[in-house]
């Protein structure tokens, strides 16, 4: 018999589900409800008036970050005037007015602008040329990245915060480090658009993150969202892509650990219940499920050796140099064909970033780059032929540039001014935008600020970060930036 004193709408989405969604019957249903979009927990709410009411032109993100800071005046920003005044102090080249501290201030960087008066230009430390019928100029040491010029939209005008590594946070989250943990551009997505598979994370983490020094856990994190939208790391070994997610061996069969799981949702549906605003509870219950899902997705993902021995070799994994990089690509890759939403692969991670070449920067960046070139090259003409190109925006880009003088072989940080490039999902191709002065000092021409790249990619994934806004939690102008008109197609 029905309680007539309590009416149907009274009843709330969650409580419906709270009530009904025990065991993994109940998974099912708020899968299909979700992807229905009939029902969702109070941040998903949120998260659906989010939707900017545009097409989106992409589904999923493959954000690739190189930590350390990668030169932008060798790589695809080149600048010939370094080789004309090579050995000569800024101030006896024609371009001496980059020192005037107006046009430091305009940038709102920290520190020393020719970071401990490294004024002696230092030429450049590779060859390079033009590709494609775009005629992109790209430095050697990125050649094979070379070759895909027509399908990337490189953007030469960026400039950030920080002049120290800090800024590896930054590039994530928008925020100095000093204002600690905010959430990434990764678990705002996943926040926004929820999974396309139930069996595998929404945000997954590739490759060794940045050091504690610099963000650590933080560049792949959530904060006030909450930690089911932050980052999971997987492993490269397809047997243990994730500590502890496999069960002792022999301890139960898999029917006993699925009523186990069973039992435990069931529970913590009634312990949500009464506290229906804990996020950790939350957080918990999902991981509980996700994981046992995990068991047998996430295994089957990470089984490179499927793939056809032409496709190893696009990504390098048949030289030892390539391979391992190799391997992340092509898990991206594999990840997003199963629905994963944002896939953050990190290279050179660990302390200040591999790439920080305050010395020997042509060692460094030869050796690392021919760890990365192939490897993303093959990425992206896999995706391309594949079709996964025009549905998955792949994001290239470093916390900051390096600094047009030497500092003995190598160069210093340089936030005043570097470039990222884009490509698939709603980029044109064979573009540049932006540009910086004659010897890569400034940005200059259609200055951005590192977020407006996470607003190109929300608009195209058809998200309005003004409208996700979690309600308390005031965000800055800044934070959001404004996506780049020019390289949307």
């Amino acid at each position: 018999m029905i309680n007539n004193s309590v009416k149907c709408s009274g009843v709330t989405r969650r409580a419906f589900l709270e009530d009904t969604g025990m065991g993994f019957t109940g998974l099912a249903l708020g899968a299909m409800l979700f992807q229905d979009g009939t029902a969702q927990a109070d941040s998903e709410e949120i998260a659906k008036s989010g939707k900017s009411g545009m097409t989106p032109k992409a589904k999923s993100v493959i954000w690739i970050f190189l930590c350390g800071g990668v030169s932008h005046t060798e790589s695809f920003d080149i600048k010939t005037e370094l080789n004309k005044y090579a050995g000569k102090s800024i101030e006896e080249t024609p371009y001496k007015d980059v020192l005037d501290p107006k046009r430091v201030n305009s940038n709102i960087v920290s520190g020393n602008p020719v970071h401990g008066n490294r004024k002696k230009i230092m030429p450049l430390q590779t060859a390079y040329k033009p590709y494609g019928k775009s005629g992109l100029v790209v430095g050697d040491w990125f050649k094979n990245i070379g070759e895909c010029a027509d399908d990337i939209a490189v953007i030469r005008s960026l400039w950030t915060l920080d002049n120290d590594h800090g800024a590896q946070l930054t590039f994530q989250t928008g925020r100095h480090v000093r204002e600690g943990a905010h959430p990434t551009l990764g678990s705002w997505v996943s926040y926004g658009l929820g999974s396309l598979n139930e069996s595998l994370p929404k945000f997954v983490v590739l490759g060794t993150p940045t050091g504690d020094c610099c963000g650590g856990a933080w560049t792949y994190g959530a904060s006030y969202l909450g930690p089911e939208f932050g980052g999971v790391r997987l492993g490269a070994d397809p047997k243990k892509p994730i500590p502890f997610l496999s069960p002792p061996p022999d301890s139960m069969s898999a029917e006993e650990q699925k009523e186990n799981f069973s039992l435990i949702g069931r529970l913590n549906r009634l312990a949500g219940v009464d506290y229906p605003d804990d996020k950790n509870l939350r957080a918990r219950i999902k991981s509980y499920e996700l994981a046992f899902q995990m068991q047998t997705a996430v295994p089957e993902t990470l089984q490179l050796d499927k793939e056809s021995e032409a496709t190893r070799k696009m990504y390098g994994l048949d030289q030892p140099i390539t391979k391992s990089f190799g391997e992340q690509c092509l898990a991206a890759r594999r990840l997003v064909e199963r629905g994963v939403r944002f896939i953050q692969v990190f290279h050179g991670g660990g302390g200040g970033g591999a790439w920080d070449a305050h010395s020997d920067i042509k060692i460094n960046h030869t050796d690392l780059s021919t760890q990365i070139d192939k490897p993303i090259a093959g990425l992206l003409k896999d995706l391309k032929q594949r079709g996964l190109l025009k549905d998955t925006i792949v994001v290239f880009g470093t916390e900051f540039g390096r600094s047009p003088g030497a500092q003995d072989t190598g160069r210093d940080h340089h936030p005043q001014g570097f470039c990222a490039w884009m490509a698939g999902g709603g980029i044109k191709g064979g573009v540049t935008h932006g540009s910086t002065d004659e010897l890569g000092f400034h940005a200059v021409e259609n200055r951005h600020y590192v977020t407006d790249i996470h607003a190109t990619v929300m608009n195209l994934m058809g998200l309005d970060s003004h409208k996700l806004e979690v309600p308390g939690r005031k965000r800055l102008a800044i934070d959001h930036g404004l996506p780049i008109s020019e390289i949307i197609a």
